[in-house]
C-alpha cells in the first residue's frame, strides 16, 4: 500500500472510531502516530514528531485567546446579560405575531458577542427564554427550533472560538474575518426571524400573543444592554483599530465582562471558582482535540495528501464554483456527524490548499475571509442538521415534554434560511467583504 492510500484510507477508519464513539482528538491522535509509523516505517521519527508538534502547537501565542473568550462567556452568564439582553428584545419585539421567538434569536445573537461558544450562546439563552416561551403559548417545536437556531450565532458573531481555529490554520488575520463575520452574522440573526415569522402565519397555533410594553420600559430594558455593546466595541473595535493584538483584546474583554458580573452581583466567589473551572476544562477539551488534529494533519502531510489532493484537482479542470460547492456540501454532510472545531480542524488543512489555487476573481486574503466566512456558516449549519446537531440536543434536554422528532422538525425552516443565506452570500462575495473593506 502506498502513502497516498493509507492517508486515504486513514479517514474511513478514523470515521469507524468516531462512530465508535472514541473522542474525536483521541480518534486523530491515534490515526496520526499509527499513520505516520507506517508512512516512515520507524517509531523514531514518531516520537521525535510526538516530542516536537504539541510545542510547536501550543507555542503559538494566538491560541491564548480561546480560554480568554470562553472566561468571557462565563462572566457574561454570571452578569445577567443573558436576561437583559432577552428582556429588551422581548420588550420591542414581544408583541408582534412569533416576536418573542424572534426576541429569543435577537438576545442570541446580542449574547454571541460576548461569547464566542454556540453551546454556551444556546445553553444560556435557553434557561431565561424557555419559560417565556412556554409562557405565552409557543409549541415546543418552534420555541426549541429556534433556540436552538440562534445558538449557532454564538460562533458566527464575533468574537469566535472557531474563527480563531480558522485564522490559525488558514493564516488569516483574525481582525479582520471579526469583521468579515458581522454583516453575515446580521443575515443570520434576520434571516431566523423572517423564518419565525412565515412558520407563525403557516402554523397561527404554534405561537401565542402578548400585550405590548410601554415605551418607558422599553427603554429601561435598552439602557441595560449597554455592557453588550462596551465589551463588543472594546474587543472588536480595539483589535481592529489597531489598539491591542487579538489576544490583548481577549484579555480586555474578559476583565469588562468579569468587572460587570462583579458591580451586577452575579460574581461571587463561588461562581468565580465555578467559571474557572469550566473555562478550564472546556480549554482542556479544545486544545486536546487541536493536539490530535495537528498530529492527523502531520501525518497527512508526510504522505503528501494535500500536495496530491492540489495537483489532482487543478489537473481535472474543475470550474473553481463546481468545487467551492463541492466542499461546502461535504461540509453540510459531515456536520450531521461531526461537531464544528473537529471538521474546521480536520479539513481546513486540505481543502485551503485546493481552493487557494483556484481563481475566483479575488485577491488572496480577500478570498481567504471570504472562504472561512463560508465555511463558518456551512459548519454553523452543522450543529442544528440532524440526527446529531449538538445544538439540537442542548436545547431539547433543556426542553422538559418535548420529543426530539419536534425539534428536529422545529430545526427545518431555519435550516431552509441557512441555505439560503450560503447560496447569497457565494454568489455575492461583496457581502461578506463590505465592511471590512470600509
Amino acid at each position: 500500500m502506498t502513502k497516498l492510500e493509507i492517508a486515504i484510507w486513514s479517514f474511513p477508519v478514523l470515521l469507524l472510531l468516531i462512530g465508535l464513539r472514541m473522542p474525536i482528538g483521541l480518534a486523530m491522535l491515534t490515526i496520526g502516530v499509527a499513520g505516520s509509523a507506517l508512512v516512515n516505517g520507524s517509531w523514531i521519527q514518531v516520537l521525535s514528531q510526538l516530542k516536537s508538534v504539541p510545542y510547536d502547537t501550543f507555542s503559538n501565542y494566538s491560541l491564548g485567546i480561546i480560554p480568554l473568550f470562553l472566561l468571557m462567556g462565563q462572566f457574561a452568564t454570571h452578569g445577567g446579560l443573558s436576561k437583559a439582553l432577552f428582556e429588551a428584545a422581548e420588550s420591542w419585539l414581544g408583541h408582534r405575531k412569533g416576536g418573542v421567538a424572534m426576541a429569543a434569536v435577537g438576545a442570541c445573537g446580542g449574547f454571541g458577542a460576548v461569547c464566542g461558544s454556540s453551546l454556551a450562546t444556546a445553553a444560556t439563552m435557553a434557561q431565561v427564554a424557555l419559560p417565556e416561551l412556554r409562557r405565552f403559548g409557543y409549541s415546543g417545536a418552534l420555541s426549541t427550533g429556534a433556540l436552538a437556531a440562534g445558538g449557532t450565532l454564538g460562533i458566527l458573531i464575533p468574537p469566535s472560538v472557531v474563527l480563531v481555529i480558522y485564522a490559525l490554520l488558514a493564516e488569516q488575520n483574525i481582525a479582520k474575518l471579526f469583521v468579515a463575520a458581522v454583516v453575515p452574522g446580521i443575515l443570520a440573526a434576520l434571516g431566523y426571524m423572517l423564518a419565525i415569522s412565515v412558520y407563525v402565519r403557516l402554523k397561527p397555533d404554534s405561537a401565542g400573543t402578548r400585550d405590548p410594553a410601554r415605551y418607558s420600559e422599553r427603554f429601561a430594558a435598552l439602557w441595560r444592554i449597554w455592557p453588550v455593546l462596551l465589551v463588543f466595541l472594546l474587543v472588536v473595535g480595539g483589535i481592529y483599530g489597531g489598539f491591542f493584538t487579538p489576544t490583548e483584546g481577549a484579555a480586555f474583554g474578559a476583565a469588562g465582562t468579569g468587572l460587570i458580573a462583579l458591580v451586577n452581583g452575579g460574581l461571587t466567589k463561588a461562581k468565580l471558582i465555578q467559571s474557572l473551572v469550566q473555562t478550564a476544562s472546556a480549554s482542556a477539551m479544545i486544545f486536546f482535540i487541536v493536539l490530535g488534529a495537528a498530529v492527523f494533519n502531520t501525518f497527512l502531510a508526510f504522505a503528501q495528501l494535500p500536495q496530491e489532493a492540489v495537483q489532482w484537482v487543478t489537473s481535472q479542470g474543475f470550474a473553481p464554483y463546481t468545487v467551492l460547492v463541492a466542499i461546502l456540501v461535504l461540509y453540510l454532510i459531515l456536520g450531521c456527524f461531526m461537531d464544528s472545531l473537529s471538521m474546521i480542524l480536520l479539513t481546513v488543512p486540505i481543502f485551503f490548499p485546493i481552493v487557494v489555487e483556484l481563481d475566483f476573481g479575488l485577491a488572496p486574503e480577500a478570498f481567504g475571509l471570504w472562504f472561512g466566512i463560508l465555511v463558518l456558516i456551512v459548519v454553523e449549519v452543522g450543529l442544528i442538521t440532524p440526527p446529531v446537531g449538538m445544538n439540537l440536543f442542548v436545547i431539547n434536554s433543556m426542553a422538559d415534554g418535548v420529543p426530539m422528532s419536534k425539534t428536529y422538525a422545529g430545526a427545518v425552516p431555519f435550516l431552509v434560511s441557512d441555505l439560503a443565506r450560503v447560496v447569497v452570500l457565494v454568489l455575492f462575495p461583496s457581502i461578506t467583504l463590505w465592511l471590512v473593506g470600509l
